[in-house]
């Protein structure tokens, strides 16, 4: 049956597995994840994907399985009519048998160490309070203990052995290993790495983590999702039972986002089938394992708004860790991020323990920022090969809503606070044709948006990096096609941006760097006759080597012809243009 949109009750931000049935929210049946966990051999799990990719729900799901009854509310009924129903009988009977620990860290992110200590106790607290009903059957320094971490008043060695003295407990009582599932693990080792208390919460989650699943014969099975694996921290030291599923690994690939038979599914029901093309471009491109994957954060808000086409998944405090790698590595001024923004693939040496120090360092190992990225779903893998080097991948942006998260980030970078009136002058005065307008806006970016270190990078690639950079947002615009590094004519043309609109422009870049021998310090008048001459070299090759003998559409139209040189901030630009060229 057809419904509207806004007739589906979609759930936005809602991740409890017993509230999305029970209030009939539109629900994706992920419920054989259950049985995969089950029939894993694996005594602790770890799989980690990206953000707001159903990591709650999914162990919301288990928790409820698992459980009896969740805040004194029997779970038997919940999964009536859902596919684990059909699994075998001896998955099925383990519905409803075992203690449950359920902890979610995805909120413990603070600016400080002591307000994140003093929440993590909290926790805790609540944590031990589901289980009060245990205090009965405890020895007094047991109960001492248990009383304290209530009251939040337990010392920090008793809260390093809290989760493995919680297991014990519940063995103990109801004469069945319980079952720990830690949602978000490495959420407060983020905050920690961003806000410089890095090196205190690394020290509590190694001591808190490895008691409680070190060795720890109380536990029937561990569950933990995050966005990174961070084991080189020696968080999971010597846990020889653990399992680790990336998003490079296939096992649990279709369980997290959406698969193409669910969103087509969903898309007939909600009258959207017809934009079922765009919104393919706009959201999917994640490859887990076998399956094609949709962010589902961002179908879910595109299906609740009837099929409008946005950046859903941009949230500024979750990027914020994405946007520091960026910019302190300088990768967005590199050839491999222009490469990336013009559709094509890059290669990467794979490293999936990420150790958040070495992010600060990353100009130095591209490896680790690219893999970072990858984890936290700003890539997707093309192609994977495991050699005796390590797993090697092709990577690619997946879509249109990332290209667009990727341009937002560059241009936040680049025109923040007083600079992005000058960056929407610049844009506009371009795209218009305004060229002297746009030389000034241009010089006036040049001088106020980038470092000494900056230029340090390769000859013309920067400046290409910059330019890609300033026009990212085009990468997706309905009006304009941006090209780079095309063969074309008698060579490659730098940059290209093609105007669709008859009345607009295309505008065809060519960049020159100056060089000067090494021992020479020029004059400004050496510089500014240098620049001159290497500005109209530029503009010269674009005649020279015909670089619109092929144009990529047939139309009539304006054609700008740009010679760009440049030498540090300094740049010189010589221009010609031919009215109503027709291809």
């Amino acid at each position: 049956m057809i419904m509207s949109p806004i007739a589906l009750k979609m759930p936005i931000g809602q991740s409890d597995f017993s509230l999305l049935i029970q209030k009939n929210y539109y629900f994706v049946d992920k419920s054989l994840f259950i049985q995969e966990i089950l029939e894993d051999s694996s005594d602790i799990i770890l799989i980690t994907r990206p953000r707001r990719f159903g990591k709650t729900l999914n162990l919301s799901m288990l928790h409820y399985f698992f459980s009896q009854e969740v805040d004194e509310q029997s779970t038997a009924s919940l999964f009536e009519g859902l596919k684990i129903q059909e699994a075998p009988e001896e998955i099925r009977q383990h519905q409803g048998r075992y203690p449950v620990i359920f902890l979610t860290f995805k909120d413990l992110k603070y600016t400080t160490f002591e307000r994140t200590y003093q929440n993590f106790c909290r926790l805790m607290a609540v944590l031990y309070g589901q289980h009060r009903y245990l205090l009965d059957t405890l020895a007094d320094e047991e109960q001492k203990e248990f009383c304290a971490i209530l009251e939040k008043k337990a010392s920090s060695d008793v809260l390093d052995h809290s989760l493995k003295t919680l297991t014990n407990h519940l063995y103990r009582y109801h004469k069945v290993a319980p079952i720990i599932l830690i949602d978000e693990y490495d959420t407060p080792i983020q905050s920690g790495y961003l806000n410089g208390y890095y090196p205190q919460i690394v020290e509590l989650f190694r001591a808190f983590l490895g008691s409680a699943l070190k060795d720890n014969s109380h536990c029937f099975k561990a569950v933990l999702t995050g966005i990174l694996r961070v084991s080189k921290e020696s968080l999971f030291s010597g846990l020889n039972n653990l399992e680790v599923y990336s998003v490079i690994h296939p096992k649990y690939g279709q369980y997290f986002g959406f698969t193409e038979e669910e969103v087509q599914r969903l898309l007939e029901q909600a009258g959207l089938r017809d934009q079922s093309l765009a919104i393919r471009q706009w959201y999917n491109g994640y490859q887990m394992g076998q399956h094609i994957i949709y962010n589902p954060w961002s179908l879910l808000n595109c299906v609740k708004n009837e099929g409008l086409l946005k950046r859903y998944w941009l949230n500024t405090s979750d990027n914020s860790l994405v946007k520091d790698c960026l910019y302190r590595s300088g990768l967005i001024h590199q050839e491999v991020f222009e490469r990336l923004l013009q559709g094509q693939t890059i290669h990467c040496s794979m490293d999936e323990n990420i150790v958040f120090p070495d992010l600060s360092t990353s100009n130095k190992n591209e490896g680790v920022i690219l893999s970072f990225l990858l984890m936290a779903g700003y890539f997707k893998v093309v192609s994977t090969d495991y050699t005796e080097h390590g797993t090697q991948c092709q990577l690619a942006i997946p879509n249109i809503e990332i290209r667009g998260l990727y341009g937002a980030l560059i241009q936040d970078w680049l025109v923040t606070g007083q600079h992005q009136i000058s960056h929407n002058q610049f844009l506009e005065e371009l795209l218009q044709g305004d060229i002297p307008a746009f030389e000034e806006s241009f010089r006036f970016l040049l001088e106020n948006t980038i470092s000494v270190h900056d230029l340090s990078k390769e000859p013309e690639a920067f400046y290409h990096g910059f330019m890609t950079g300033l026009t990212a947002h085009l990468q997706s615009h309905p009006d304009y096609e941006v090209r780079s590094n095309r063969e074309n004519g008698y060579g490659r043309y730098d940059y290209l941006i093609y105007s669709r609109i008859a009345d607009k422009p295309t505008i065809l870049m060519e960049f020159k760097r100056l060089r000067f021998p090494a021992n020479q310090k020029p004059s400004s008048a050496q510089i500014d006759e240098e620049l001159e001459k290497a500005a109209q070299d530029a503009l010269d090759q674009i005649e020279k080597k015909a670089y619109f003998t092929k144009a990529p559409h047939q139309k009539n139209q304006k054609i700008i012809k740009l010679g760009m040189a440049f030498y540090g901030k300094h740049f010189k630009l010589h221009t010609s243009s031919t009215e109503k060229i027709n291809f």
